[in-house]
Order: structure tokens, then C-alpha cells, then sequence
């Protein structure tokens, strides 16, 4: 059994003296006492309520888990679901694999720390669960693995830690929906990640959000891609949320290793997102892609990107595009930093709005006003990803189309 207690200690001292970045959240307005749920059978997901149905459908769940290969499931702080279809990739609530098995001692908290901020420290104090997903040496996913975080109590701290492994020549697929009840409005989602991608091994993560209007999430994820290794980080928030604030973290420390991020993310009036992207490129042939597309209806966005060049012979792009419908900020932060001869990068930023000429154009071929701005959306949110598999694809087109009328 894996012995927390000095993590603990130093998340102890941590939670009083770092003070987080962004906007700041009182953690003593929400609950963290373990709330019980049954455990679904073997018709898993089908079980839930319709309404419930819905909510997981707008996250980008598969509930009849037909085209997944692998599901978890946490409903605030139990685990009522998990199980992996597939041979060769494991589907582990975390708290398991810290009791039953000694490997994860070489992950857990091994990327991010413990003492970074108070949503890292409050993480490890009240660990409430999270999953473990491993593919193992060789493996390749046939259907994504899906895994579900969800918000069902009014007023909950849902405290979570994931750890995500593609061992050497494996590949590996995950959808993750993030949502809330339908009569849930009000929590907090702290959830650290820590992905590890080995040597010519493959990861695409795609990260779907459905939260309520009062949420608040802090997501904190830090990953390392091995030589030849590749790490596809997809991200679609366009439903409202009260405070988003998360800024995931890319080494690549081998030869060739590849990461690219992909951020889609629609602002509602009163809500707040500062969110964007790291990568440190520190070997020969490290590549690297940090593309935003932003739309505000009203709400604050900040969006950053920030490549930083170690060594000659790698490339890397930063792209943040903004568009603003009916007010709010649009705020790009694009940030360049090469340290030796020989470094390429390059970037790109642009905040606007839609050119009355595209729409008077597209009227003039028989579309509505609303139709012709529906259409210029479309296709400024519509992203092409280099090597996402197609059902991962349709998953990020089908939340579009979900939230459409929502970003009109």
C-alpha cells in the first residue's frame, strides 16, 4: 500500500502559504464529506435517470458504452463505475491502485506537485478518488476509453487525481466528460492529471466540459512524452461555468516527441476562463501546436500559450484566434521563448468580430441572418486536428452542433 502521509504533510503546509494564480475561491464555502451512491451493474450506464442521460450525452458520453473500450464513472465522490473492455488496457479507480499496486509509486504526483497551489494541496488532503488508465507495451485502443467525472450534490468539493499511461508502442484513446446534474449548480471540480507517454507511444486525450453556471473548475495536469511519443490534448468548454482556470504543461524530454493542443471553448455572460497551454521542447526534433479558438457571448476569456525552445532542431506554433459576438473580453497571451540558435517557432493572434461582408454574402445565397452567422461559427470553431481518430472527431463535431443554439 502506497504511504500518502508525507505527501499529506507537505500539502499541509502548502494549503496556508501559496496563494493560487488566477482568481482567487474561497475553498471553505463548499462541502468535502464523502457522499455514498450505489454501484451500477452490468447495465452500467443505462441504469441513469433520462435527464441524467442528457446531461452525460453533452459531455460527450456514450451511455449504452456500445463504441467504448473502457468506462469510468465517479458521481461526486464514489466510483459506481469501471471497467475496461479491452485487453491490454486497464481501468483503475486510483484509490485501488494506491492500496494494490506498488507501480504506481513511480507516478503519483511525479509531475505535478503537491505544493504548487491550494487546489493541489486541498487535492491530496481529501483525495476523494479519479482513475488510473494504462495502456500496456504494444496495446492499441480498437474504441476510445471513456471516463466520467460528475457533479450530482449541490455545493460539492469533488477532489480527484488521474494518472494516464501509454507504455512504449502503445496507443491509447480517451474521451473525458466532465458534467453536472441537472439540478446541480453550484461546486467546485479540483482535479490533477498526469499523463506519461513512452517511447513511440501514441495518447490522444479529448476533455469535454458540461458544468452548471456556478461552477467552478481548477483543473491541474502536467505531462512527459518520451522519444518518439506523441500527445494529442483536445479541450471543448461551450456551456456555461461560473470560473474555469487550468494551464496544462508539456515536457517532451526524448528525440521526435510530438504534442499538439486543441482548445475550443465558448463564453457565456458572467462566466470566467483563463485558460491555454505549455510546452517545453527540450530534445533534438521535438514538434509542438498550441491552437485556441475562442468565442465570447458576454464573458471574460484570457487565452495563453506559452513554447519555450531548449535546444536547436525543434519546431513549434502557437495560434489563439478570438471572435466577439455580443460583448465581453477576448484577451490573447501568446508567449515566444527560445533559448539557443537554431530554434523555429512562430505565432499567431487575432481577436475580431464577424465581418458584416461574409454575412451579407452568405444571405445573398438565400441564408437568414442567423443561418449566415450560424454558418461563420461553424466554421471558425471547426479545428482540424493531424491524427485524431474519427470517432474522437465526431465526438468534438457532435458537442458543436449540442451547443450550437447556445453560442447563438
Amino acid at each position: 500500500m502506497y504511504d500518502r502521509q508525507p505527501l499529506i504533510n507537505k500539502a499541509a503546509t502548502a494549503l496556508d502559504k501559496k496563494a493560487p494564480i488566477g482568481p482567487d475561491i474561497d475553498l471553505g464555502q463548499f462541502e468535502q464529506t464523502p457522499v455514498p451512491h450505489e454501484h451500477l451493474d452490468d447495465a452500467g450506464l443505462l441504469k441513469l435517470p433520462e435527464e441524467e442521460k442528457q446531461q452525460l450525452l453533452m459531455a460527450g458520453v456514450d451511455v449504452s458504452e456500445r463504441e467504448r473500450g473502457g468506462t469510468f464513472f465517479q458521481k461526486d465522490t464514489e466510483v459506481v463505475h469501471c471497467k475496461s473492455k479491452q485487453e491490454g488496457i486497464e481501468v483503475i479507480p486510483i484509490r485501488e491502485a494506491l492500496e494494490k499496486h506498488d507501480w504506481i509509486k513511480d507516478y503519483y504526483w511525479k509531475l505535478a506537485s503537491v505544493d504548487a497551489d491550494k487546489y493541489t494541496a486541498a487535492s491530496e488532503m481529501n483525495l476523494h478518488n479519479g482513475y488510473v488508465i494504462r495502456a500496456l507495451p504494444g496495446a492499441k485502443s480498437i474504441y476510445p476509453i471513456q471516463a466520467c467525472l460528475y457533479l450530482d450534490k449541490q455545493g460539492l468539493q469533488q477532489n480527484v487525481h488521474n494518472i494516464i499511461i501509454a507504455e512504449e508502442d502503445s496507443e491509447l484513446h480517451i474521451i473525458t466528460g466532465c458534467s453536472t446534474s441537472p439540478h446541480a449548480t453550484k461546486g467546485i471540480h479540483v482535479g490533477i492529471s498526469e499523463f506519461y507517454i513512452k517511447k513511440n507511444a501514441k495518447l490522444s486525450f479529448t476533455m469535454i466540459h458540461n458544468w452548471a453556471e456556478d461552477m467552478v473548475v481548477r483543473p491541474r495536469s502536467v505531462a512527459q512524452v518520451e522519444e518518439g511519443g506523441l500527445f494529442l490534448n483536445n479541450y471543448v468548454c461551450m456551456k456555461p461555468v461560473r470560473s474555469l482556470q487550468m494551464y496544462p504543461t508539456t515536457h517532451l524530454v526524448g528525440e521526435n516527441a510530438v504534442a499538439r493542443m486543441y482548445s475550443i471553448i465558448v463564453g457565456s455572460p458572467d462566466s470566467e476562463y483563463d485558460v491555454g497551454g505549455r510546452v517545453y521542447l527540450k530534445k533534438k526534433g521535438n514538434r509542438a501546436e498550441v491552437v485556441a479558438r475562442t468565442i465570447t457571448n458576454g464573458g471574460r476569456i484570457i487565452s495563453r500559450g506559452h513554447l519555450i525552445g531548449e535546444v536547436a532542431d525543434i519546431k513549434a506554433h502557437l495560434e489563439c484566434k478570438g471572435l466577439i459576438l455580443k460583448g465581453g473580453l477576448v484577451y490573447a497571451v501568446p508567449e515566444l521563448e527560445g533559448h539557443v540558435d537554431g530554434v523555429e517557432m512562430s505565432h499567431e493572434a487575432a481577436v475580431g468580430k464577424i465581418a458584416q461582408e461574409e454575412i451579407n454574402y452568405l444571405m445573398s445565397r438565400g441564408l437568414s441572418e442567423d443561418e449566415a452567422t450560424s454558418t461563420i461559427v461553424r466554421g471558425f470553431l471547426s479545428v482540424d486536428i493531424p491524427g485524431l481518430p474519427p470517432q474522437l472527431k465526431a465526438e468534438i463535431d457532435k458537442a458543436i452542433e449540442l451547443s450550437e443554439k447556445d453560442v447563438m
